[in-house]
């Protein structure tokens, strides 16, 4: 099972990457709307590219909770959790 560490850096680089976040923003605390200018169809886009990536739906209850890209590790390591448990 990924690390929340290894987790964090696939989508960090996922974001520089493919949606050219500045790599100085991608940080666990930053704000997926605010600070990342992500708008509601990329943050889908990233969560489907995520479920494609790991093999793992992100329910619409878990798609709520998330504010910040440390929510999105949190609740990716959480359902890789449970997949693996």
């Amino acid at each position: 099972m990924k690390t929340k560490e290894e987790i964090f850096q696939e989508i960090r680089d996922f974001l520089v990457n493919d949606f050219e976040c500045p790599p100085d923003k991608v940080k666990p605390e930053a704000l997926i709307v605010d600070d990342l200018d992500l708008d509601s169809i990329d943050a889908v886009d990233l969560v489907v590219r995520l479920q494609q990536k790991t093999g793992i739906k992100v329910t619409a209850e878990d798609f709520k909770s998330i504010r910040t890209l440390g929510d999105v590790v949190d609740v990716i390591a959480k359902l890789v959790g449970q997949k693996a448990g």
